[in-house]
């Protein structure tokens, strides 16, 4: 019998469709994005839903909603802006406190295993009291809890995207977390396989039917002549950051108005006119579609490209606006990491009871410390980078 799970907080679905491509059955998306909620119906038929903040969601409405079954895992992503990398960090952000509404879910149901996906400013020391609040709060429900930072493309995502997993398990045994399987070249070991490219994901944009989705290549353009002269002289997996790059790239007379003394670390905050690489990975997919453009074409990437990076199969179709295809995109969990965090959450629950018991409290530090630490499986044969 395949193991039962709600998604809190869950956006289009990229972590429900992980965990169902592991073997798990999904019972319920919650979310406030009425958008997102259409689109994870749509792919999750068998599902039901729920669109609101998770504030005015009680737990009987949950309960009613997946007829009272039990609930093996809860997993989520609490909105995490309040305690990003990414700007200024605000510890009084009201989104922050959502949190506490996701535990008080995880508190009424009881699931055996909690998957809780987050930043990796998640980790940094000036979050060290949110950090904390966190661990102890899953410990006091009988959670044993482990958090570390994982990187998509070392399980099959064309993407360089990491992101912080918690994982508890009410058995009190040491969570179990997804080994490596797609390593760095610089890293590379013997029988290893090297990650999948961005060329990877552009071969899987159509289904088995030959049909594509979510490919608008009209919105793709880019409407700023200047914007596109400039693009026309960058090469695949090229862009301006540096004043070196831009005399490497461009004319004078499309260079840019600036001083670049004058620039904090005489650069640009981030790379400008950023060209994809067939043969790489792709940096990491957010939410604004001008990002990174195509390899080879003078545009952006359409929605399904970004999808087809971010793991998504080719028959998951996003619905609304092309902004508002981006943003669910940009926000989501990349499938194939969440398939390998269901892989090794199951294989957790199969050998659990020859398990030792985890007595061990970690303190923060040595919590951060091996939060980067990823385990590399022992025994590869391929190196295509395929999947």
């Amino acid at each position: 019998m395949k193991k039962k799970f709600i998604d809190l907080f869950s956006g289009a679905g990229g972590m429900s469709c992980g965990l169902e491509m592991a073997g798990f059955q999904c019972l319920l998306g919650v979310d406030y994005d009425a958008t997102a909620i259409k689109t994870f119906q749509l792919n999750h038929e068998k599902a039901e839903t729920i669109i609101g903040d998770l504030r005015g969601i009680s737990l009987e409405t949950i309960q009613e909603a997946v007829g009272y079954e039990k609930i093996d895992l809860i997993c989520g992503g609490p909105p995490c802006q309040g305690f990003s990398t990414i700007g200024q960090n605000n510890h009084q952000d009201q989104r922050n406190f959502l949190f506490g509404d996701f535990l008080r879910i995880i508190e009424g149901l009881s699931p055996d295993y909690v998957i809780m996906e987050n930043v990796t400013g998640l980790l940094s020391r000036r979050n060290e009291s949110t950090l904390k609040v966190i661990l102890d709060s899953f410990r006091k429900l009988g959670y044993r809890v482990d958090i570390r930072v994982l990187s998509a493309h070392h399980y099959g995502v064309p993407e360089k995207r990491r992101r912080s997993i918690l994982l508890a398990n009410r058995f009190q045994v040491q969570n179990l977390y997804p080994e490596i399987v797609f390593t760095d070249p610089e890293e590379e070991e013997k029988g290893s396989s090297l990650p999948t490219t961005v060329a990877w994901a552009f071969e899987h944009l159509k289904t088995d039917d030959n049909q594509m989705f979510n490919h608008d290549l009209e919105k793709a353009q880019i409407a700023n002549p200047l914007e596109k002269k400039r693009l026309s002289y960058i090469p695949e997996g090229g862009s301006i950051r540096y004043e070196r790059d831009q005399k490497t790239y461009l004319p004078p007379e499309l260079w840019f108005d600036v001083d670049w003394e004058q620039l904090l670390e005489r650069r640009f905050r981030e790379a400008k006119l950023r060209r994809l690489d067939r043969a790489a990975c792709a940096g990491t997919i957010n939410t604004s579609r001008t990002t990174f453009y195509h390899p080879t074409e003078d545009r952006y990437l359409t929605a399904r490209e970004a999808a087809a990076i971010q793991s998504f199969p080719a028959n998951y179709i996003f619905c609304g606006t092309v902004t508002q295809q981006w943003r669910q995109i940009g926000n989501a969990v990349p499938p194939l990491m969440a398939k390998a965090i269901g892989h090794a959450i199951l294989q957790l629950d199969q050998e659990k009871e020859n398990m030792e018991k985890a007595t061990d409290i970690p303190e923060i530090d040595s919590i951060r410390s091996r939060a980067f630490t990823y385990p590399k499986k022992k025994n590869k044969n391929s190196k295509s980078g395929k999947i």
